[in-house]
């Protein structure tokens, strides 16, 4: 049998401790498959520049990552082969054939691998491309082809990367000591100690970075950022280090906790795994913050623009003439923009209302006065409630959700004021009403027709045309907008085609994103899975042992699922938290509420690790218990 033969079968006969770098790998090839198949798609040929650029660096930054996941992961494998290299120089294998052999058997995995994720991807393609099309919006259907240029892109760069990863691999194993391949274990010896100044140290980092966060607003945001960033890396990093081995000890002196039922095994060498295993639990808790926050702040953002335009046109099409447009023209423009939705065959109930600002005693500023007749006209449109006030009185109408706050609210401001009348009267403020029948920030007075008659002569005055009709399919949609702009340019806003070009520009970018996000999050749960099967022989040693003086399978499970679910979710518990720190921050940027999105994003990668876990659970307990046979 040749050297590469014994490789080769080495591979083979031990499929339980290949299969998860295997797999590992596999996925990583697989989505960067599918993601050139994308991105090489011909319906996306004349794709916007700007998107091609977005795309082209989006396949950097997964390729580059997916190189530091590979070498980690081929890392964290080695760990978990001490024994048997101790063993094969026992028996007179020399330096450099280990480091052939290790060379060897990566390069069989990651050809292997390569393959089958293109295979896999090939299998989910249409999938893929169909989640694609939903996704984007371009004029062409995202057909399925045979994408040569992406498997010849994924196989070249992948083999490049494995071969450079197992020459680095045999490097690193080149430069130990041989003595420590034979130990097998590297779990440090002794109680692993923690400073109580460090541990307090990393709440009080944790503690003001939040705290900076949560109360910074606007701009402030931005300057603070910086700082945070680095005061919660800090903070993260010192809390798995020092602090959670600090609360460990602490519960294992609390005899009521520690000698509760099976605790004692649960926190036996607890300490030992998490100072172990402290800086790939940091390293995961960043990369799942950097997955949550990217992923969060991309819904954040296009529900941002999206219910923002919303609530700047409540109408389904709004027509603002130009400054200088003649009373001709603006008829023109009205009489234009009917004519196309009866071309359309589109019912529609429209509005008009000259929008006039006056001058106010005791506001800075002049203010929007519109007459209730005109008010209940629009509010009909939309279904608003009228109003009607008295000739002695004027209602302060305050935007009901805008999009950005800017200061104290409006009616602080035009409670102040009074109204003058041509006979020298004034007309003072009575009650507040939250309407969203005009989008008017500094906020508005409504007065009665009468009342309105009766204004002196303007600072500024123009017109308004709301038109109201039913929601149509995006092929209508198109052509209105497409007709509005070519006739009526700017003068004319159509919300759903605003939102269609909204989809269409930022479908990219967000696509993107989660594809991205996606790699990011797989992979810090993929090192978790690593650095619990790293410590899988010497956990079926100690088991087995216990099993001998009446551990139950049922105490086995309930005892490894605790541990499993300690070492699995303390960091992504700490990836949440930081997340949503990180989202609350973004809204008091915008000063725009993004609750629901947040929670949507953080929740769906929340269930994704806890579907992770018990698969890793079952896949852990299965073999440690076969292990103990």
């Amino acid at each position: 049998m040749t050297f590469r033969q014994f490789a080769f079968k080495n591979v083979l006969r031990n499929k339980r401790l290949y299969i998860a770098y295997f797999l590992s790998s596999l996925f990583t090839v697989m989505v960067f498959f599918t993601f050139a198949i994308f991105a090489f798609h011909p319906a996306l040929a004349d794709i916007h520049e700007n998107a091609l650029i977005g795309m082209g660096v989006a396949g950097g930054i997964i390729y580059v990552f997916s190189f530091f996941f590979i070498l980690y992961s081929m890392s964290a494998f080695l760990q978990s082969r001490k024994k048997e290299f101790g063993l094969l120089l026992m028996l007179g294998a020399s330096d450099r054939q280990i480091r052939w052999m290790v060379f060897l058997e990566n390069m069989f995995i990651g050809i292997a691998s390569t393959v089958a994720g293109i295979l896999s991807g090939l299998l989910f393609a249409k999938a893929i491309l169909l989640i694609a099309e939903n996704v984007l919006i371009i004029d062409e259907s995202l057909y399925f082809y045979f994408p040569t240029m992406a498997i010849i892109v994924t196989l070249v760069s992948f083999v490049v990367l494995f071969f450079c990863i197992s020459i680095l691999v045999t490097f690193i194993l080149r430069t130990s000591k041989l003595v420590d391949l034979v130990k097998g274990d590297k779990q440090s010896k002794g109680e692993p100690k923690a400073s109580i100044i460090l541990s307090i140290l990393a709440a009080l980092l944790l503690v003001a970075g939040y705290v900076t966060a949560m109360y910074a607003k606007g701009a402030e945001v931005i300057f603070v950022m910086i700082p945070v960033v680095i005061v919660v890396i800090l903070g993260t990093y010192l809390l798995f280090t020092q602090l959670s081995v600090y609360i460990i000890r602490l519960l294992k002196k609390n005899k009521l906790v520690f000698w509760h039922k099976t605790n004692m095994l649960l926190f036996s060498d607890l300490s030992f795994r998490m100072k172990d295993n402290a800086r790939t639990f940091f390293m995961v808790a960043i990369i799942s913050t950097v997955a949550f926050s990217a992923v969060g702040t991309l819904f954040g953002f296009h529900a941002y623009l999206t219910k923002g335009v919303k609530e700047y046109t409540p109408y389904a099409i709004t027509y603002t003439p130009f400054g200088d447009d003649t009373e001709e023209e603006i008829e023109q423009d009205i009489e234009q923009l009917h004519t196309i939705l009866k071309e359309k065959q589109i019912k529609a109930q429209s509005a008009q209302m000259t929008e006039t600002n006056f001058e106010i005693n005791n506001v800075d500023s002049d203010v929007l006065v519109v007459k209730a007749s005109d008010y209940n006209n629009f509010a009909r449109l939309i279904g608003e409630e009228e109003v009607h006030p008295s000739n002695d009185e004027a209602l302060i109408m305050e935007q009901g959700e805008a999009m950005i706050t800017q200061g104290p609210e409006a009616s602080e401001q035009l409670k102040k004021g009074t109204i003058p009348l041509q006979n020298g009267e004034v007309i003072k403020p009575s009650d507040v009403i939250h309407s969203s029948v005009l989008y008017e920030l500094n906020g508005a007075y409504i007065v009665s027709d009468d009342i309105y008659a009766q204004l002196g002569t303007p600072t500024y005055s123009d017109v308004t045309v709301a038109i109201e009709f039913e929601d149509l399919d995006t092929e209508k949609v198109i052509q209105i907008g497409e007709r509005l702009e070519e006739t009526l340019q700017y003068k004319a806003h159509y919300v759903d085609y605003t939102l269609y070009q909204i989809e269409k520009g930022y479908g990219p970018v967000l696509f993107i994103g989660l594809f991205i996000g996606l790699v990011f999050f797989v992979s810090a749960g993929s090192f978790l899975y690593f650095r619990v099967f790293t410590d899988f022989e010497a956990e079926s040693q100690k088991f087995r042992s216990i099993s001998r003086i009446g551990l139950t399978d049922q105490e086995l499970s309930k005892v490894l699922t605790k541990q499993l679910a300690i070492l699995f979710f303390s960091p992504i518990l700490v990836a949440l938290i930081h997340g949503a720190v990180a989202l609350t921050a973004l809204s008091h940027m915008f000063d725009y509420n993004l609750v629901t999105e947040s929670a949507i994003v953080l929740g769906s990668f929340a269930v994704i690790q806890v579907a992770y876990f018990f698969i890793a659970r079952y896949f852990y307990v299965k073999q440690v218990k076969r292990n103990m046979v």
